[in-house]
């Protein structure tokens, strides 16, 4: 590991963690408006989280691609600071059970060895469930409350938390490669995905950060201090309203999206989708948190 990668890492075999869940995201492919990553960050910051260990990037990284950057210390001295994956953990202000954050950049090459890596290191610190945080470009509007996706394919936990089993077949991030990684190490794991509005899915969205946000607090189970995210959101939707009322071709196609929103949310055309929530509250109630 270089000088500069290792600094704030430590061994993971000496860090004692109380029946840790882990919550992992990464820039890149599987982070529309940076919502993912910015949910991780947004949970590193308000929890106070402790770094245990940074992966070295050289084996995983493009630095043409993901480059290092150079800032000033308080001494005065230059300093880089490579792209990389970093692991902390934290204990959630009224949380019985400690936090493993992975926060990251999707590797350039030898997934398969990073997820060995990452893996190895939670498997280290005893996580007992993964969840993957991801955001996808999405026909929604902005105007309406960011839709969250939560799947699995780990048999107790669709039937605990009431999730879905992923449908999905295609081209896939490191997060669907992390978790079949995960499953296949035996190491229970679920994927929350919020749909970002595509006509706006280059800039940062606080409103899926919100979102992850909200999915995240149901299943710790304690809730997340929030800070200026709410009025953030707020600014972000507001400079889309404008946005949308400047550009006629943007405007029509925001109501088109509300009005197949709003007639697919109609209580006629989402009773199994009311019952299937009702469901999953009930088991909630009886189950408690994953893991």
């Amino acid at each position: 590991m270089t000088e500069q990668s290792a600094e704030g890492a430590s061994r993971t075999d000496r860090v004692e963690l109380h029946d840790p869940i882990a919550l992992a995201a990464f820039e890149g492919w599987n982070d529309a408006g940076d919502a993912a990553s910015g949910a991780v960050a947004h949970l590193a910051e308000v929890w106070a989280a402790d770094p245990v260990v940074a992966l070295d990037p050289e084996p995983y990284h493009d630095f043409q691609v993901n480059r290092p950057t150079v800032s000033i210390g308080e001494d005065g001295r230059h300093r880089i600071t490579w792209p990389t994956t970093r692991i902390s953990r934290a204990l959630p202000p009224g949380a019985e059970r400690d936090v493993v954050l992975v926060r990251g950049i999707e590797p350039s090459m030898r997934w398969r060895t990073f997820t060995e890596e990452i893996l190895g290191h939670l498997h280290q610190l005893g996580v007992r469930t993964l969840v993957t945080l991801g955001a996808m470009l999405a026909d929604v509007p902005h105007t309406r409350p960011i839709p969250v996706t939560s799947t699995s394919e780990d048999e107790e936990l669709l039937r605990r938390l009431a999730l879905e089993r992923s449908r999905y077949e295609g081209p896939t991030g490191i997060v669907g490669v992390l978790q079949h990684a995960a499953r296949a190490s035996g190491l229970p794991a679920l994927s929350l995905w919020a749909a970002v509005p595509h006509y706006v899915g280059q800039s940062p969205s606080p409103k899926a950060v919100l979102a992850l946000l909200g999915r995240v607090e149901e299943l710790i189970g304690v809730p997340i201090p929030l800070g200026d995210l709410v009025e953030e959101a707020r600014a972000w939707e507001h400079g889309v309203d404008e946005l949308a009322g400047e550009d006629e071709e943007i405007g029509e196609y925001v109501r088109q999206l509300e009005q197949a929103k709003d007639t697919a949310d109609l209580p006629e055309a989402t009773g199994e989708a009311i019952a299937r929530d009702f469901e999953r509250y009930l088991r909630r109630r009886g189950e408690g948190s994953p893991g």
